[in-house]
Order: structure tokens, then sequence, then C-alpha cells
């Protein structure tokens, strides 16, 4: 290895090209810029299965592929094991020296404590409140709150999304806590065809342009979706709700959502498609954004980039992302219903919300800022680790 070259080791994440969630995306775009500007990045990625682990290339990017057995909660807890066990193993018989890592998500923290223990530097980005999630029973929160207090003692540096986040973090530790947000691309300005396109995709799910709603969200409790199709079935609308993610009988909370849905409420199922995802956000009337717990959340945010007019549950965090004038408020049914009313009676707010929208996406939420300022981090803690343990403790300061 050329000792010159700036390495990061990313961790925490089910691999790339992004294909589940925020994380995902995040490490694809992060990975892919480190790149271009001379890095050697290594992404470890989750797949389902037994035997050795499977390294290869993509756009650049080192990718090293770990079976695990078993899917779900216990599959990712043995995931995030292994990563770290395959890394120093890697490291040691390749003779490199300890490193830099940057892990997304605080929930096996307990685990990087064998990155401290062998020299690495560890930067740690917090995510949200997992443990504040309302489907998780005693024991997993336990296990989360205890992970997150672990974290921030064994991360070289701590990143969080949302000042929020940072504020609680920095109440807890008395150390500087890096705030970089999340972000998202605008999409681009439709051409002909590009247009054409959308309007059969829309077609494809009997929809009209702006004549729907979208909520993008997982079927969970703290993202508000029962109150908002509750809300959403109060009256007659003459639009849609389109309502994305698997919903099926087996669990209780997707079942009272599709029992609470009235007439106008449609569930295409999960939707991953790039365009078809583009399509529906950009011809929305409005965006539904009900998630309570925690962080910078990556559909709120491509929602401000597509310029959509939001609804989202009154909390703190989603009035700092979305700002004061690109949203309006609810927190339960009725005042969904109330908000709905006042939003579909005034064409002309939904219009200046919308561009409010683009306006506050293209101040805070670009990815060029947000991978340079991680860049800048990412060098230092590079700096950092490759300076003799003697000499670190001055180092750790940098904020």
């Amino acid at each position: 290895m050329n000792a010159s070259r700036p390495t990061l080791h990313l961790l925490g994440t089910r691999g790339i090209p992004a294909a589940h969630g925020g994380f995902e995306t995040f490490a694809q775009r992060l990975a892919l810029h480190l790149v271009a500007r001379g890095w050697r990045v290594v992404v470890y990625g989750q797949g389902l299965g037994v035997g050795d682990a499977v390294r290869d290339t993509w756009n650049g990017v080192e990718r090293v592929t770990l079976p695990v057995p078993w899917s779900g909660a216990i599959g990712s807890v043995w995931f995030d094991w292994r990563a770290i066990g395959e890394l120093l193993e890697h490291a040691r018989r390749e003779g490199e020296p300890p490193g830099l890592a940057l892990t997304l998500g605080y929930n096996t923290a307990v685990f990087c404590q064998r990155l401290r223990r062998a020299g690495w530097v560890n930067v740690i980005n917090m995510d949200g409140l997992e443990w504040a999630r309302e489907k998780w029973g005693p024991l997993a929160r336990n296990w989360f709150r205890l992970n997150e207090r672990i974290a921030l003692r064994v991360a070289g540096h701590l990143v969080a999304d949302h000042p929020e986040i940072a504020a609680r973090l920095l109440r807890m530790t008395g150390t500087p806590v890096h705030g970089i947000a999340y972000g998202a691309d605008a999409p681009p300005e439709p051409d002909a065809a590009m247009q054409a396109d959308e309007a059969a995709r829309l077609a494809a799910l009997g929809l009209a342009p702006g004549q729907y709603l979208t909520l993008i969200a997982r079927p969970e409790p703290e993202n508000s979706v029962l109150e908002a199709v509750r809300g959403f079935s109060m009256r007659p609308r003459g639009m849609a709700l389109v309502v994305l993610g698997e919903y099926t009988d087996a669990q209780h909370y997707h079942r009272a959502v599709r029992d609470a849905a009235g007439p106008e409420v449609r569930f295409p199922g999960p939707i991953y498609d790039a365009a078809t995802l583009r399509a529906l956000r950009r011809h929305a009337r409005a965006y539904v954004h009900g998630h309570r717990v925690g962080g910078t959340n990556p559909s709120l945010v491509e929602a401000l980039a597509a310029g959509n007019a939001t609804i989202a549950h009154d909390n703190a965090f989603n009035r700092q992302v979305a700002g004061t004038e690109a949203a309006d408020w609810f927190v339960d049914a009725s005042s969904f219903d109330a908000t709905l009313v006042r939003l579909l009676a005034d064409p002309a707010r939904i219009a200046a919300m919308g561009q409010a929208a683009r306006r506050r996406h293209e101040q805070a939420y670009r990815w060029e800022p947000i991978l340079t300022t991680y860049e800048s981090l990412l060098l230092a803690a590079w700096a950092q680790a490759h300076t003799p343990a003697w000499a670190r403790g001055a180092m750790r300061s940098w904020s």
C-alpha cells in the first residue's frame, strides 16, 4: 500500500451501489467523491449466505462483500462483527499499519472497541435516536442506549447530521461534535422525452400530475403513517394519497394502516426505481413526512430537492430541516385533516412552499459542499491515524 495515499474503510452499510436506504446512498456518494480525489476507499457490504469474503472493485471503489447466514437484525449484528474482524485480519496479513475507518450508525458500537484497541481512528456517524423507535422492545432499546454511550467513548470523531443530535451529544460528552448534514441531488430539468416518460410512469400507476400526495416511509409507528392515512381519509379529497412501502397482513401496524385507508389511498408497494421515484416526487401536489425520531431524514431532504411542498410532523427535527416556509405541520390525524383542508384550498401557498423547498435544499443540502466537508474531517482523521499514539492527544481537539 502507498502510505502517502489516504485510505478509508467504510463500515455500517449493506454495501454499494445503493439499493436500500440513506446510509447506502451516502456511502456511494462519499466513496465516489473520495476516489475521484485520489483516495483509496474500501466499502464493506452484506450478502446473504455463507462463505468467505468476496473482494472486487466497483467504479474504483474496493468492495468487500461478507456473506451472512441470517437476515434482519441478527444478521446485521453478525455482519458488523464480521466486517471489523475482516478489516483487522486483512490489514494484519498485508502488513498495513492502523488506519482510518468511518462507521455509519452506532447500533453495534461495542464492536468498535476492537478498532480502538488496534490503534485505528474511527469516525462514527451517530445517525438518529434509534433507541426511541416504538417498534423496539425494552431489551433492544437498552442495547441501543448502551451502544450510543459506548460510541461516545470509542470514536475518534463524532458526526451528527442534525443540530439537535449534535447538541444532545455535546451535552452528553462535552466533546465537540462535527455537524454535517445529509444531501440530495436536485432532479434534472425535464426535456420533452423525460416529460413523456414521467407521464407514462404516472399513468401506469393510475395517477395524474398534481392530483396526488406522496408518503414515502417505512411502515412503522414513529413515522406517523397511521395518523396521516386516518387524517387523509376523514373526507373526500378529489385526489389520491400514494403510500409507498411494503404492507403485509402479517404485521399488526400494517393492517391498521390499511384498515384506516379510505378509497382514495393507494398502496402501490415499495418502489425503488429511481426514474419512477423522480416522477412521483416531481409531480406530487405535496409530500407527507411523518417521521418523529431524530436526525436529518433522507426522504425529507429529497422532497426539498424536488421542490415539494411538505406536510410534516411537527417536531424540532423536521422544523430545522424544512425551515419555516417549505412546510406546514400536523401532530395527529385531526390536525393532518385540518392542515390538508387549508392547503388544498390555497394553490398559491402550495406553489410558494415548493419554491421555498428548492431554496432550502440549495442553501443547506447539496451534496458537493457536504462531501467536501466530510473530506476535510477525514483528512484530519487520516493524519491523526498516522501520528504516533503518544502525540494523538493534542489532535483530538480538532473540530
